[in-house]
C-alpha cells in the first residue's frame, strides 16, 4: 500500500486479512446451520458470490459416477436461469469445467467455451472462476463465480478464498446429502410400517418402553394416538388371555418373555382385551435383536389380527351348513311325498296324489333355484357371469319384476314412483328383473305382511339410481357393510339372518357390478326399514321413457356413434391385451394396445384416447406414476386394471385421479358399461371437476389457470404454473421429487433434481414464499413437496 509505513501496512494487511475471515466464518455459519440440501445449496451459492464480490454464481454437485447431478443458481434473472437450463450442451458444459481439477479463471468464459467447442452460450459472461468441491478424494461438485461487481478479473485472493469456502462447502453438503438419505430411509420405513397389516411394536430392552409402534399396532390394543410414550400407558391398560379363556399374566407376554430371556417366541394366539372392554384375536411373535457382543438391545413384537381369518371359517362352517339344510330340506319332503304315494296300503284319491306331486315339484324347484344361485356366485367370482346388456326401459322392468313377485303368493304391495321420462339404461333385463325379485323377497322376508315396499327410480349425474325400500326390521349400522357378502347371516330379532341362506344379495351385487353399476344399503337402526340402492349406466342423457320399435337399430346406432371412440389399453399381459381387444372391438369402441408405457405415453400424444385402461403392474415403471402422468398431462379418463383387490391400492388409484378401478377377472358387460359410464361422466364434467385452491392470500384457479395473492395475480411460465397446479391437486401430501418430475415435464424432455429446485425457488419468489419459513411450499427433506392443505 503506496504513503504507508511497514507498521502502518501490515496493520492495514491484517485489517483485510480479518475481514476476509470473519466474511469467511459468517458464510460458513450460514451453510453450516441447515441440513436441508436445497437450502445449503442456495446458501452455498450465495455466499460465495458475496465473499467474492461476483455478479452470478452457480453451483454443481456430482453423483457417484462424477455426473452432473443438483443446479443451484444465484444472482441471474428468471429468464437467463430457463436458457441456462434449456441450453442443449450445458450438461456437457459443467461435466468439462467439473473435470478441471484445478481452478479455472478467465477473463473470458465466452471465449473460453468456444475453444473448447461450445458455442452460443445464452448468457454473456466474461470473467469466470471455478474450482472442484471436494471431500477427500471424492468430487462433490464445483461452485461457479462471474464477472466482478466492481468490474475486471477476478484475483488470486479470489481463487485463494473460493477454494478455502468450497473446502467447507463439501463438509456441509455431504451432512446434508446424508441427512437426507437418513430422512428418505426413514419415511419409506415409517411408509412401510403404517401401511402394513401386521401390527409392529418395537421395545427397548435397557428401559422395556416402547420406542416405536405403527398404526395398526395402535389399532390392535385400541389406541388412536401413535404418541410412544401414550401407547406405552396404554399398553400397560391391555389384557391378555389365552385361547381357553385364561387370563395371561403380564410377564407371559410373548414379548414380555422375550426381553427377559431373549429368545423368540413365535405364533401364540392370544385374545387381547382392549381397554374399552372389546376384545380382538391375534397372533403374536416377538424376536429378540442383539449387539455384536450379544447383548440383547431391543424386541421386535409382530401383531396380527387372526378376526377376519376366523370369520372366513364361520361362514364356511356356516355355509356348508346351510347348503345341508337348504338341500336336506326339500330332499325330506320329496322322499316323504313319494314314499308316501308308493307305500300307501290302498289307492289313494287322485287329488291327493296330484298334491304331493305338486310338493315334489315345489321342493325340486327350491332345489333348482339354490343350486342356480350357487352357480351365478361362482360365475361371478370367475368374471364369466353372462350379461347380455342392451337398452332397457327401467319402467318395464320394474313391471316385471313387480309381476312376478306378486304371482309367488307374497302378500305385500309394490308401491312404484319412476321419475317421468327417465333414460334407458344399459342392463340385461332378465338379470335386472332377478335383482330385484332377491330385492323384494328380502325385504318381504323381514316386513309384516300386507306392508307396502316402495320402488323409486331417479336420474343421478350418468346412472339411473333404483332403489327398494321396506317398513321392517331394519339393520344395525354396523352390519350393514356386510349385507352382501357371500353367505353373509345377520341375526335380526334374535332368530333368522337377513338374506336368508347369504347368496341373494352377494349375488345382487355382483350382476349390478357387472353392469358397471354399484349397489349399497342404509337404515337408521333396528325397527326403522331398510333401503337397498343399486345403479345402472344411462344410455343417454336425452328425454324419452318409450323402448323404441326397433331395439336392433338401437343397439346399432349406439355401436355407431361408440366407434369414433378410441379407448387406450395398457397392460403387459399378452392375453388379457387380446381379451380388452376383441371385448372393445365387439362394443364398438376403437381399441389401440400396448404393453410399453413409452410407447403408450406416445400413442396419448398422437391418438388422443378418449379413455385409457391401464394395469398397475408395467415393466420399468409403476402403474400409479404412469397414472399420475396421464392425469398431469390431460384430462383423459383412466380406468384402472388390476389384479390387486386392496383397499389401499384402491383408494390411491382414486386419489390420483382415476375415473373407476376394475378387479380382475371381470366379465365383458362389466367392462363396457363401467366404460361407458367414464366417457358419459368425462363428457358431463371435461375438466375434471376441481375445485380452485385457496390458502391465506393465495389462490389458484384451475378452470382460468390463474394464480393470484391477496387478490394481486401473479405471472407464472407454463411450467411454473404446472408445477404449482400438480401440488395444488393434493394439498398436504407430500409429492416425492420423482412424481413431480413425472407429471410436470414430458418424455421429450427429461428433468432431473436439480431442475425442479430451480423451479420451486421461482414459485416461491413469486407468490412470496419464505423457503425457511414457508406458508404454502413446504420441503419434506430428501422426499419432495407438499402445499399447505387449506
Amino acid at each position: 500500500m503506496p504513503g504507508l509505513s511497514g507498521g502502518d501496512r501490515l496493520g492495514a494487511e491484517n485489517e483485510t486479512l480479518g475481514g476476509r475471515l470473519s466474511r469467511m466464518t459468517e458464510a460458513i455459519l450460514r451453510i453450516s446451520e441447515d441440513l436441508d440440501l436445497d437450502t445449503v445449496l442456495q446458501e452455498a451459492a450465495d455466499s460465495a458470490r458475496l465473499l467474492t464480490g461476483a455478479r452470478y454464481a452457480a453451483l454443481i454437485t456430482h453423483d457417484g459416477d462424477d455426473e452432473p447431478q443438483d443446479l443451484m443458481i444465484s444472482g441471474l434473472t428468471d429468464q437467463q436461469t430457463e436458457r441456462v437450463l434449456a441450453y442443449p450442451f450445458g450438461r456437457d458444459v459443467f461435466r468439462y469445467i467439473g473435470g478441471l481439477r484445478e481452478p479455472l479463471r478467465t477473463d473470458d468464459f465466452i471465449a473460453h467455451l468456444e475453444a473448447a467447442g461450445y458455442s452460443d452460450f445464452p448468457v454473456p459472461i466474461g470473467a469466470l472462476l471455478s474450482t472442484q468441491i471436494r471431500v477427500r478424494d471424492q468430487h462433490v461438485g464445483n461452485l461457479y463465480i462471474g464477472e466482478k461487481e466492481s468490474g475486471g478479473e477476478f484475483t488470486v485472493e479470489d481463487e485463494e478464498t473460493l477454494r478455502m469456502f468450497a473446502a467447507q462447502a463439501a463438509m456441509a453438503i455431504t451432512n446434508a446429502r446424508r441427512y437426507g438419505d437418513e430422512q428418505r430411509a426413514k419415511a419409506d420405513l415409517e411408509a412401510l410400517l403404517n401401511t402394513s397389516p401386521v401390527g409392529v411394536v418395537v421395545f427397548d430392552a435397557l428401559t422395556r418402553g416402547v420406542v416405536r409402534i405403527n398404526r395398526e399396532a395402535c389399532r390392535l390394543i385400541g389406541h388412536r394416538s401413535e404418541e410412544e410414550s401414550d401407547s406405552a400407558r396404554v399398553l400397560g391398560m391391555v389384557g391378555f388371555r389365552r385361547m381357553d379363556g385364561a387370563v395371561m399374566a403380564l410377564d407371559e407376554v410373548p414379548f414380555e418373555r422375550a426381553l427377559r430371556t431373549g429368545e423368540t417366541v413365535r405364533a401364540e394366539e392370544l385374545v387381547i382385551v382392549r381397554p374399552a372392554g372389546d376384545q380382538v384375536t391375534t397372533l403374536i411373535n416377538a424376536t429378540p435383536i442383539h449387539s455384536e457382543d450379544e447383548q440383547l438391545v431391543a424386541v421386535v413384537a409382530t401383531i396380527q389380527d387372526i378376526t377376519p381369518l376366523e370369520e372366513l371359517e364361520r361362514l364356511r362352517t356356516d355355509f356348508l351348513g346351510m347348503v345341508s339344510h337348504e338341500l336336506r330340506t326339500p330332499l325330506t319332503s320329496i322322499k316323504g311325498s313319494a314314499a308316501t304315494v308308493l307305500g300307501a296300503s290302498s289307492p289313494l284319491d287322485p287329488a291327493e296324489i296330484r298334491q304331493f306331486f305338486h310338493i315334489i315339484e315345489e321342493q325340486a324347484d327350491n332345489m333348482r333355484d339354490l343350486i342356480n344361485n350357487l352357480l351365478d356366485l361362482s360365475r361371478i367370482e370367475a368374471g364369466t357371469l353372462s350379461v347380455v346388456a342392451e337398452p332397457t326401459d327401467v319402467s318395464a322392468v320394474i313391471d316385471r319384476a313387480r309381476n312376478a313377485f306378486l304371482s309367488g303368493g307374497y302378500r305385500n304391495s309394490i308401491e312404484i314412483n319412476v321419475t317421468p321420462n327417465l333414460p334407458r339404461v344399459t342392463a340385461d333385463g332378465k338379470r335386472i328383473v332377478q335383482v330385484l325379485h332377491n330385492l323384494f323377497s328380502n325385504a318381504s322376508k323381514y316386513s309384516r305382511e300386507w306392508s307396502p315396499i316402495r320402488v323409486a327410480a331417479w336420474m343421478h349425474e350418468a346412472h339411473v339410481v333404483i332403489s327398494v325400500s321396506d317398513e321392517g326390521t331394519g339393520v344395525a349400522s354396523e352390519h350393514l357393510p356386510r349385507l352382501f357378502t357371500k353367505f353373509s347371516r345377520i341375526d335380526v330379532g334374535g332368530d333368522h339372518g337377513v338374506g336368508g341362506n347369504g347368496l341373494g344379495l352377494a349375488i345382487c351385487r355382483g350382476i349390478v357390478e357387472a353392469h358397471g353399476g354399484r349397489i349399497w344399503a342404509e337404515s337408521e337402526g333396528e325397527g326403522h326399514g331398510t333401503r337397498l340402492t343399486f345403479t345402472l349406466p344411462a344410455v343417454d342423457e336425452t328425454t324419452g321413457d318409450r323402448v323404441p320399435d326397433h331395439m336392433g337399430d338401437a343397439v346399432d346406432s349406439e355401436r355407431s356413434s361408440r366407434s369414433s371412440d378410441r379407448i387406450l389399453v395398457v397392460d403387459d399381459d399378452p392375453q388379457i391385451l387380446r381379451y380388452v381387444r376383441n371385448t372393445l372391438a365387439e362394443a364398438g369402441y376403437t381399441p389401440m394396445v400396448t404393453g410399453d408405457a413409452n410407447e403408450a405415453s406416445d400413442m396419448l400424444e398422437s391418438e388422443r384416447p378418449q379413455l385409457v385402461l391401464l394395469n398397475l403392474v408395467l415393466p420399468g415403471v409403476s402403474g400409479f406414476d404412469f397414472l399420475t402422468r396421464i392425469r398431469a398431462d390431460s384430462h383423459t379418463p383412466v380406468i384402472v386394471l388390476s389384479g390387486r383387490g386392496r383397499g389401499q391400492d384402491i383408494a390411491r388409484a382414486f386419489e390420483l385421479g382415476a375415473a373407476d378401478y376394475v378387479v380382475k377377472p371381470f366379465s365383458p358387460a362389466e367392462l363396457v358399461a363401467r366404460i361407458g359410464a367414464a366417457l358419459r361422466q368425462a363428457a358431463t364434467y371435461p375438466h375434471g371437476g376441481m375445485e380452485p385452491y385457496a390458502y391465506g392470500d393465495l389462490a389458484i384457479n384451475h378452470l382460468e389457470r390463474s394464480v393470484t395473492v391477496a387478490g394481486k395475480p401473479v405471472r407464472l411460465t407454463p411450467t411454473e404454473y404446472k408445477l404449482l397446479f400438480e401440488l395444488s391437486k393434493h394439498p398436504g401430501r407430500v409429492m416425492t421429487h420423482d412424481q413431480l418430475l413425472n407429471s410436470v415435464w414430458s418424455q421429450d424432455r427429461p428433468a432431473d433434481q436439480r431442475l425442479l429446485r430451480s423451479f420451486i425457488k421461482n414459485v416461491r419468489q413469486k407468490i412470496g414464499d419464505d423457503a425457511r419459513n414457508p406458508s404454502y411450499i413446504f420441503t419434506r427433506s430428501g422426499v419432495g413437496y407438499h402445499l399447505a392443505k387449506p
